[in-house]
C-alpha cells in the first residue's frame, strides 16, 4: 500500500497537481494497472498461473517461482500477503491454492473437480 501511495504521488507531483484527490487516485492506479480489487499486474499474474497451469493448485512455492520467473522470497514477501489478506490465495502443507474469489476474480470458471470437493468429501459412499 505504501509503494502504491508513493507512486500516485509521484504521478501526482508530475502533473503539477498540489494535492491528490479521488480522480488524480484513480488515474493513477489506472496507469499503473491497479484494478478495483487493489491487485496489480503482478497479483493477476501470480493467481493467472495458478488457475490456468496448475488447475488452481495446490503448488509448491519453488514451483511458482520458477513459472514466473521470480524469485521465491519476492513472491513470498511482496506479492502474497496481500493476496492472502483479501483471501484469494491459501498457503496450504501441500503448497498454494486458489480461493473461489480468486477464479470469479479473474473470470475464470474453476476446475470440476476442484481439491476444495475432494477435501469436503464430495464422494457419496452409498
Amino acid at each position: 500500500a505504501v509503494r502504491l501511495l508513493r507512486r500516485v504521488r509521484d504521478f501526482a507531483s508530475v502533473a503539477g497537481a498540489g494535492r491528490i484527490d479521488a480522480r488524480a487516485a484513480d488515474q493513477a492506479l489506472g496507469r499503473l494497472e491497479v484494478d478495483a480489487k487493489g491487485l496489480d499486474a503482478m497479483d493477476r499474474r501470480y493467481l493467472r498461473c495458478i488457475a490456468e497451469n496448475y488447475a488452481g493448485g495446490p503448488v509448491g512455492i519453488e514451483t511458482l517461482a520458477a513459472a514466473l520467473s521470480e524469485p521465491r522470497d519476492a513472491l513470498e514477501d511482496i506479492v502474497e500477503p496481500y493476496l492472502l489478506q483479501q483471501g484469494l490465495i491459501q498457503r496450504t502443507p501441500r503448497g498454494r491454492m486458489l480461493a473461489a474469489q480468486a477464479f470469479a476474480h479473474l473470470g475464470l470458471a474453476p476446475p470440476a473437480a476442484s481439491q476444495f470437493e475432494l477435501l469436503a468429501g464430495g464422494e457419496d459412499d452409498t
